[in-house]
């Protein structure tokens, strides 16, 4: 068994390789339970967010995904407008399940969805929707031992450089067990509440911990467009609010996201 913790707390198909984590759950989840989880450390095909490929060297990563299918406490599916804060849990989730193997706290949520150390990405998240409609799958790729020269880009890093100690099966079973726990400690309420982000407590969790809240950030929209802007807030949907310097506001619901420093 690659994930012996992890099993413990939630069923884990644990797989040597496979092409992707994500339509290995999608694949399985007609008649599945919620919290059905796939994980690997050797992912041949994965996605990233907006169609990009996710690609990594064979056992040096952490690729795993979780079927959810969100309904509140007397079995009523959550509106589709309120599924943008399960990315932002993971990703919150996972920050907190990175921390847990480095010698100190550095991760940080940057919206919607990267987990970054020191501004460097160590892990993306990834949610499709089912084509059912009554779930989600989410995905996450963590970079656990890639050298500098292994790394897919220049502003990247990995749990090994970072000071993470221990080899690949040991970081990958640490980190899928906290972010199993971390992630239903924050969705399970969120669910439950249907989707009310405020009365969960999940928006101020995630505001608080969202380091792109305060910063200047250039976001490269859908359509290739881009804003200037100050991150100010995330909505009640799960967009990012920021403030233009005409002073007017507005709620971005996707898009990249760049922290910049204050000129």
């Amino acid at each position: 068994m690659l994930f012996p913790r992890a099993s413990a707390l939630a069923p884990v198909i644990d797989l040597e390789s496979t092409v992707s984590t994500n339509d290995e759950v999608l694949a399985r989840a007609p008649g599945a339970d919620e919290f059905l989880i796939v994980a690997t450390t050797t992912q041949t095909g994965g996605r990233g967010r907006l169609g990009r490929e996710w690609v990594a060297p064979p056992r040096q990563t952490l690729a795993a995904s979780v079927l959810l299918r969100p309904r509140d406490s007397a079995g009523v599916a959550v509106p589709l407008d309120r599924w943008g804060w399960v990315p932002l849990m993971a990703g919150l989730a996972m920050s907190r399940a990175v921390d847990g193997v480095l010698p100190s706290p550095r991760a940080a949520l940057k919206w919607p969805n990267d987990v970054l150390i020191a501004e460097r990405k160590v892990c993306g998240i990834l949610a499709e929707m089912l084509p059912t409609g009554d779930g989600v799958v989410v995905g996450a790729g963590v970079n656990l031992t890639l050298a500098p020269d292994a790394l897919p880009t220049p502003t990247s890093t990995s749990l090994a450089i970072e000071g993470a100690v221990g080899d690949v099966d040991a970081l990958a079973d640490a980190v899928l067990a906290t972010w199993i726990i971390e992630f239903s400690r924050l969705y399970l309420p969120f669910a439950a509440a249907g989707g009310e982000a405020r009365a969960s407590g999940v928006r101020s969790r995630i505001v608080a911990s969202c380091d792109s809240i305060g910063r200047p950030v250039r976001v490269v929209l859908p359509d290739g467009s881009e804003l200037r802007a100050d991150a100010v807030d995330i909505d009640d949907t799960g967009r990012l609010v920021v403030e233009l310097s005409n002073g007017s506001r507005q709620s971005v619901a996707a898009g990249d996201v760049t922290h910049l420093r204050y000129e």
